[in-house]
């Protein structure tokens, strides 16, 4: 049985765990402690930096190591357009700018991409004080659509980095030959994530749970992409299955609604280099998995005619 909290009154006796719990099954939880807590933000932010401030000074070298709060996922939250209103990206961006600001430590937040590209992005900038850093994918191909050696050696460590850390790996087990079957199973694991690593750590649990003994081979790598192709198949409209062809052929987007979209739902991923002027070159291209969706080719093939 789930546990329950009421909202009538905020119980510092509560624990965490069950306003967690409460959170995740009431689709109205959300709105109800905001209601309730909103009063109290700045009694909140002042506990908080006390906590902070006695945390910081409990910390040997303190004089030289400083305190930064990283708050992750925040780029995860969808989009909530309503018409002659601000979206909720922006109020909680931009609006209660001054509230994230407020904390006495190194903060780093994770804006959604979709933002970082819209009008607001130099009020971000301005309001922050800050350039906003994107993080891109990791170039498994270049925009010739040649394999990236680098970037794929990126991934293959990524991988046995997280492979080995399972306790039930044996230290003395090959990465090839031991857990996948041979290099090409799993560089196609690595080229068909794009470079996005949370997408490859996906897959590769999946393809774990499509084999009942080492090492992974192809069919159930197979499987894993499958699967992770139907998701974002999925997540694509039928009207924007031109807007992924013709990101294919140009390596770039429009920066309007329909393209911020796109990228917020990692259909169409962003990538990054430096060329030899000094200067950073920013390209996109459509997600690997959705290349050969029959939408997808079938968008393409117009757009060609």
């Amino acid at each position: 049985m789930q546990s329950e909290v009421g909202f009538d009154s905020i119980d510092a006796e509560v624990p965490f765990s069950k306003l967690t719990t409460t959170l995740k099954v009431s689709p109205t939880a959300r709105a109800q402690i905001r209601k309730i807590v909103e009063p109290h933000t700045p009694s909140l932010i002042e506990a908080l930096n006390t906590f902070i401030k006695e945390a910081i000074a409990q910390t040997p070298q303190q004089t030289t190591h400083k305190l930064v709060l990283i708050v992750d996922s925040l780029d995860r939250i969808p989009s909530i357009l309503r018409e002659n209103e601000p979206s909720n990206h922006e109020q909680i961006f931009v609006d209660r700018s001054e509230q994230l600001k407020m904390l006495d430590c190194h903060i780093i937040y994770t804006v959604p991409i979709s933002l970082v590209y819209s009008g607001r992005a130099p009020d971000l900038r301005d309001i922050y004080d800050a350039e906003i850093q994107v993080l891109p994918m990791v170039m498994v191909r270049d925009q010739a659509g040649q394999v990236c050696e680098p970037g794929l050696a990126i991934m293959r460590e990524l991988v046995r980095q997280r492979v080995f850390h399972a306790e039930s790996v044996s230290p003395e087990a090959q990465l090839v030959g031991d857990i996948f079957d041979d290099g090409e199973t799993l560089d196609q694991l690595c080229l068909m994530s794009g470079g996005h690593m949370r997408n490859l750590m996906l897959m590769a649990q999946e393809a774990i749970k499509q084999t009942t003994a080492l090492p992974i081979g192809k069919k159930a790598v197979r499987l894993a992409i499958t699967k992770a192709r139907n998701t974002y198949r999925n997540a694509v409209y039928d009207n924007q299955w031109g807007l992924l062809a013709k990101v294919w052929q140009t390596k770039e987007i429009l920066n309007d609604e329909a393209h911020r979209d796109l990228l917020f739902n990692r259909c169409i991923l962003e990538y990054r280099y430096i060329d030899g002027d000094g200067e950073i070159v920013c390209w996109r291209d459509v997600h690997p998995l959705l290349r050969s969706v029959k939408e997808f080719q079938a968008a393409l093939d117009k757009l060609e005619t």
